[in-house]
C-alpha cells in the first residue's frame, strides 16, 4: 500500500513555510495557492515585492521530488505568456537569489538530473 502524504507537515509543507517566512522578512507579499480541481497546475506560491516584481514559485523537497501531469501543462504555458516559474527548494541566501536569475523551473526537468 502506498504511504499517505502529509501535505500540512511533510517535509515540502516544513521548506514551505520556511520560504514564506523567509520572503515575508525580506519584503515580499506571499500568498499561497490551493491545488484543488480548479486550481490544478499552479505553482505553490505567488509573491509580490515592491522591487523585485511578481514571482510563481514552486517549492519541491531537493532530496524527492516530481512534477505533475498539470504542472507539465501548466508551467511551460506560464513561461509561453510571460509569467515565469521559480523552483526553490529551502529557505537560504543562495535559494533566495535564484529569484533574482531567469525562470528555472526547466532545470529540474528530469533529463537535467
Amino acid at each position: 500500500m502506498k504511504p499517505i502524504r502529509n501535505y500540512n507537515t511533510g517535509p515540502e509543507a516544513i521548506i514551505q513555510r520556511d520560504i514564506i517566512r523567509m520572503l515575508t522578512l525580506k519584503g515580499w507579499y506571499v500568498m499561497e495557492t490551493h491545488g484543488n480541481m480548479y486550481q490544478r497546475g499552479f505553482p505553490d506560491l505567488f509573491a509580490t515585492h515592491a522591487l523585485e516584481r511578481q514571482r510563481w514559485i514552486e517549492v519541491k523537497n531537493p532530496l524527492s521530488y516530481a512534477f505533475t501531469p498539470a504542472q507539465m501543462e501548466a508551467f511551460p504555458k506560464l513561461c509561453a505568456f510571460g509569467s515565469g516559474v521559480w523552483i526553490l527548494v529551502a529557505a537560504t541566501e543562495s535559494e533566495y537569489l535564484k529569484l533574482r536569475q531567469p525562470p528555472n523551473w526547466t532545470h529540474y526537468l528530469g533529463v537535467w538530473k
